[in-house]
Parts: structure tokens; C-alpha cells; sequence
């Protein structure tokens, strides 16, 4: 059974709603509660959402350009392998397939169990948990078509649910008395150490404005539309963000929000009544289908790349007669699957934020480094604000490493010891010379 000739099957629109959805998780609706304990300022709350869209829209815009260069699926582990070493890259891909990808599956299935589980009680969180990661991952099994479809309508929805909160917030008769204008109060909470703080998580609420690199081998025109699809898609969430905040502070006091997880649900009760909280559950849950989707979709095709290249990992490489690298998407839903019955993902969260930092920023420095190497090599898109974007991008990439080394040493350490892990694996996967293979078939 052939592979379908043609796997170039994703348009920009798609490829858009992936970093949408991949961006837009349960973070969104529950870091707020932790901030307003410290900070009280409008525009300094505020402004946390700007400055962490910044730096995400700064990252999109550096890698649209090595995107464009480097159109193959594989994200950092492609990057890296070319622009340093083939080792370099090995070791992002290596975390990226071990829990780069399916811890944060894990929490946001375990997430839209928990929230689910407000609308329907009788039916146990994990259980759905469960069902939906099987099920999505059974969707992106079978066609690279019936994926992006699902993707784009589950991500359509998803921006349109969220469009209509912010719209009924809005309408509310009793709005709360909370200057969003800047003042010395304002500057203050922003030169504070709880302002950096907070930074780290609402970066990390960012976290998926890369996510079309990884699908480049399906996407159609990649050197074009992987950069556009960074780009809008990280636009469209940084408004949505700052957006939804400005809501949830516009509706709802500072003292009820302070040290609430669900967020989401007391802005609800605030904007609809009593059933608003179930609605907002429903809502938020619904919108984690299309986050937990993307991912899905997108974590195998690094794993793909890593087995085209070294030859001990052959079989993850292989495609089913879909063009789907099933072998990949299983290994991912085992591990899946694992962290959400066992729940341990909740301490490889903690540490992810330090291991994909670390990952981002490498691959952002070696733009510099690719234009040194490489100064007469066509580049379809380049970087809007080069040097200064790159630099921004860095400097508060190496400060949230200093912040969180400093503030989470053991979880930083564990997440360099992942790293390391993976070398002495590469240095037995590549011995043999590694085959480039084009295209592979499940038999």
C-alpha cells in the first residue's frame, strides 16, 4: 500500500489554528487567581500579558525565518542538528518526545476531565481524561485531512466561545471600579519580584506559538506560510489574552479572584448567574479538545524526523497508508496515557517550563549563528527587526533561566538531567551512518 504522493495538505488557515490552539490552554483561565494576590494594579496585571506576548511574538517572528530556510518537519531537533550539531538537536527532540509534548497533554486532558466533571458529576475526570486522548489521537490516526478539519473547527469554536465571553463581560451592569491607567503604583508592581514571577507563568501560558514548525512536511508552501502562521496565529492570541484579562478584571472583584484556581468559573457566576460556572466549564473544557488536539497532532512528527535520521529509532518513522507516523502518534498515547493514570506529570510541569526555555532560546541564538554560517543562502522570509527582535527574545529567555534556576533548583537540575539522559542514547543510536528516508509505509 503506497503512501498518499501528495502529503502537503495543510493551508494557512490550519496551520494558523494549530499555534491557536496549541497556545490556548487552561493557563489562560487559571494564573490570574495566583497575580491579584500581589499585584492590584490594572496595568500592571495587564501589562504581564503584553510584555509575555512580546516575547512570544518575538520567538514566532525568529523562527519564521529558520522555517523558512529549514522547511522540514522536526522543530528545534532540525534546527539545531543543522545550525550546531546534529547531538544538539538530538537532545531537544529527545525532550520534546518524552515530555515535551505529552506531559502538558496529559494536564490538559486532566484539566478538561476536572472541568467536565462540574457540567456531568456522575462521570469520574480521569475516565474522560482518558477517552479524549484516545479518541483525538484516534482521529489524527486514520487522515492528515480529517486532523486538520477537526482541527480547524474545534479551533474556530473554540476562539468563538471565548470572543462571546468577552463580549457579554462587557454588557455587565456593574462594572468594577479598576484603573487600568498607568501611575507610580502601576511602575512599582512592575519592578517588583512578583511581577517576574508572574512573567514566568503567563510565558508559559504562551507556550505554543512555535507549534506549525513541527508539521512542515504537511504543511503546503512551508517556507511562506510557517512564518505567516506564527505570526498571525501568535497575534490573535496575545489580543484574545490581554482581552479576556481585561474581562475577567472588569467583571469580577480582585478579592474573589485572589487564590482561585478556576477562574474561568468565578468570572462565569459574575457575567451569566448561577448556571455560569457550569457553562464556563463546559466552555473551557470543550476548548481543551482543540488544545489537546494540536499537540496531538503535532509531537509525533519530531519523533518521525529523530527515526529518518538515526536508524535505531527506523520504526518510529514509519507512516501508515494515511501518512500518518503511527508508530510515533502510539508512542506518544502510551506515554500519555501513563502520566494521566499515574498523574506524575504534575512534577515534569514544573520543570518543562525550564527545559523548553532553554530549548527556544538556543534555537533563537543560532539565527545569528545561521546567518554567520550561511550569509548568501536564500531566505524566503526574514526577520522583522533583526537584531533587536532576536535580542529581546534572548535577554528575557536568559533571565527567566537565572529566575527559575534560582527559585526551582531541583526541578531545573532534573530538567538538565533529562537533557544529559538523552546523550549517551544518542551516541548508541548513531553509529550507523543515518539513511535519509523520503518516505516509509506500515506493511
Amino acid at each position: 500500500m503506497n503512501v498518499d504522493s501528495s502529503p502537503r495538505k495543510i493551508d494557512l488557515f490550519t496551520a494558523t489554528c494549530l499555534v491557536v490552539a496549541n497556545t490556548i490552554g487552561v493557563g489562560v483561565f487559571t494564573s490570574l487567581g495566583f497575580q491579584v494576590t500581589s499585584i492590584t494594579s490594572g496595568f500592571a496585571l495587564l501589562a504581564l500579558w503584553i510584555v509575555g506576548g512580546i516575547f512570544a511574538l518575538c520567538g514566532a517572528l525568529c523562527y519564521g525565518e529558520l522555517a523558512s530556510v529549514m522547511p522540514r518537519s522536526g522543530g528545534e531537533y532540525h534546527y539545531l542538528s543543522k545550525i550546531y550539531h546534529p547531538i544538539v538537536g538530538f537532545l531537544s527532540g529527545w525532550v520534546s518526545v518524552t515530555v515535551g509534548f505529552a506531559a502538558p497533554i496529559a494536564a490538559a486532558a486532566i484539566a478538561l476531565g476536572k472541568y467536565f466533571s462540574h457540567v456531568v458529576p456522575s462521570i469520574d475526570a480521569k475516565a474522560t481524561a482518558l477517552i479524549a486522548v484516545i479518541a483525538i489521537s484516534l482521529i489524527h490516526t486514520r487522515n492528515i485531512r480529517v486532523g486538520a478539519y477537526f482541527q480547524g473547527i474545534s479551533t474556530t469554536l473554540k476562539v468563538a466561545l471565548i470572543l462571546v465571553l468577552i463580549a457579554c463581560g462587557f454588557l455587565i451592569q456593574q462594572p468594577q471600579n479598576l484603573s487600568f491607567l498607568p501611575s507610580a503604583a502601576a511602575f512599582s508592581d512592575i519592578f517588583s519580584a512578583t511581577f517576574a514571577t508572574s512573567l514566568v507563568f503567563v510565558t508559559y501560558a504562551y507556550s505554543g506559538w512555535n507549534a506549525s514548525i513541527y508539521i512542515a512536511n504537511d504543511i503546503k508552501k512551508p517556507e511562506k506560510n510557517i512564518p505567516f502562521s506564527l505570526l498571525l496565529g501568535t497575534l490573535v492570541v496575545l489580543v484574545l489574552y490581554v482581552f479576556l484579562n481585561f474581562i475577567f478584571l472588569f467583571t469580577t472583584p480582585i478579592g474573589e479572584l485572589a487564590g482561585q484556581l478556576d477562574v474561568g468559573y468565578v468570572v462565569a457566576n459574575r457575567i451569566f448567574g448561577a448556571a455560569g460556572g457550569n457553562i464556563m466549564s463546559f466552555l473551557i473544557s470543550f476548548g481543551l479538545v482543540s488544545s489537546i488536539s494540536s499537540m496531538v497532532w503535532a509531537g509525533p512528527r519530531v519523533t518521525q524526523v529523530i527515526g529518518e535520521d538515526i536508524p535505531l529509532f527506523k520504526l518510529l518513522s514509519k507512516r501508515n497508508q494515511y501518512g500518518v507516523p503511527l508508530y510515533a502518534m502510539l508512542l506518544q498515547l502510551a506515554i500519555v496515557i501513563f502520566l494521566t493514570i499515574s498523574s506524575s506529570f504534575e512534577v515534569v510541569i514544573t520543570y518543562l517550563g525550564f527545559t523548553l526555555t532553554l530549548s527556544s532560546c538556543i534555537t533563537v541564538l543560532g539565527l545569528f549563528v545561521h546567518r554567520l554560517r550561511y550569509p548568501d543562502i536564500l531566505r524566503p522570509y526574514r526577520t522583522w527587526g533583526y537584531p533587536l527582535t532576536p535580542l529581546i527574545f534572548l535577554a528575557i529567555s536568559l533571565w527567566m533561566l537565572v529566575f527559575i534556576f534560582r527559585d526551582k533548583p531541583a526541578e531545573s537540575l532534573a530538567g538538565l538531567g533529562t537533557i544529559l539522559l538523552g546523550i549517551p542514547i544518542y551516541l548508541w543510536g548513531a553509529r550507523q551512518k543515518a539513511p535519509m528516508l523520503d518516505s516509509t509505509e506500515i506493511e
